[in-house]
């Protein structure tokens, strides 16, 4: 699948300078994508797998996250939860050209445009309260006009104060390499994410893309920050880490399962990636997740 630029695009910006969505799991707007807008992305529901830019991370209900301009993102839910989820996600999208006049207007506002910079690599808000970050986005949804206006404000205010910003990618994703080479780089991501179990090597990759190797590379880099066999063992170990602390698999099946054809190769990644081996992960996530996540059954 393309990088599809979502609707805000279409938007008359005349009318409406910010846009309010919310969705449930599955659902075609979760997708590998990137779009020109800034977006605040509240989960409500589940646990599973963040994908920002070169960054592969768990997520859990709670969670509030700001990605900026062209940075492509995606959240995929654990397999554990079978069952489809009415409302999973609260996402505001806005241009950067709104705030920035803001700011022209109103200096006192500038210091805003510092954490929209942080945003282009992705920002996680650690420990922001999660009642809190729904009321205000369902504060923007609710209200119209001005009122939508000031809203939004006193959220970007309240999250511009807060502590605890984490940024995530380390590629900052800012330009495009085009279009149409984005798009079938972005087609290859898609077949990742979706098959990162089967043997997929360079050239299939280069040849999916109607790319030679070389040029493939090159601006897989540009988009990911990584190269393809990085960028294809972390998604891997993402999904190890989804399937050490949603079963009692031994580790070395685990390994198989996710793409890797021998134990010590997945040890090695693992550590890269992690920075802990499979068994301490698995013991961490039991004991951090475990409790959260047997509560949502």
């Amino acid at each position: 699948m393309s990088i599809i630029e979502p609707e805000i695009e279409q938007v008359d910006r005349n009318a409406r300078s910010i846009r309010f969505l919310e969705h449930g799991f599955p659902s075609d707007l979760c997708r590998w994508h990137a779009h020109e807008e800034y977006e605040l992305h509240l989960i409500v529901e589940t646990r599973g797998k963040a994908f920002i830019g070169d960054y592969i991370g768990d997520f859990k209900a709670g969670d509030l996250f700001m990605t900026g301009p062209n940075l492509p993102h995606n959240w995929i839910t654990d397999k554990v939860w079978p069952k489809p989820i009415a409302i999973r996600d609260l996402l505001i999208q806005f241009s950067h050209e709104s705030v920035e006049k803001l700011a022209q207007g109103f200096p006192e506002f500038s210091q805003v445009l510092n954490m929209l910079q942080l945003a282009r690599s992705g920002i996680y808000f650690e420990g922001f309260n999660s009642t809190f970050a729904r009321g205000h986005m369902e504060s923007i949804r609710d209200n119209t006009g001005a009122e939508r206006i000031l809203a939004f404000v006193r959220f970007l205010v309240r999250l511009n104060e807060h502590a605890e910003k984490k940024t995530l990618s380390v590629s900052r994703l800012i330009q495009p390499v085009g279009g149409s080479k984005q798009a079938r780089i972005a087609k290859v991501i898609d077949h990742v994410c979706k098959n990162f179990f089967i043997s997929f090597s360079v050239s299939q990759a280069a040849e999916m893309a109607n790319m030679t190797e070389i040029t493939f590379s090159r601006n897989f880099n540009a988009v990911t920050g990584h190269s393809f066999v990085d960028f294809l063992n972390r998604i891997r170990i993402g999904q190890a880490c989804g399937m050490l602390y949603a079963s009692d698999e031994q580790i070395t099946s685990i390994a198989q399962e996710a793409g890797f054809k021998n134990l010590a190769n997945f040890n090695r990644h693992f550590l890269k990636v992690r920075g802990m081996t499979p068994s301490e992960y698995r013991e961490t996530a039991r004991r951090d997740l475990g409790p959260k996540r047997e509560a949502s059954k």
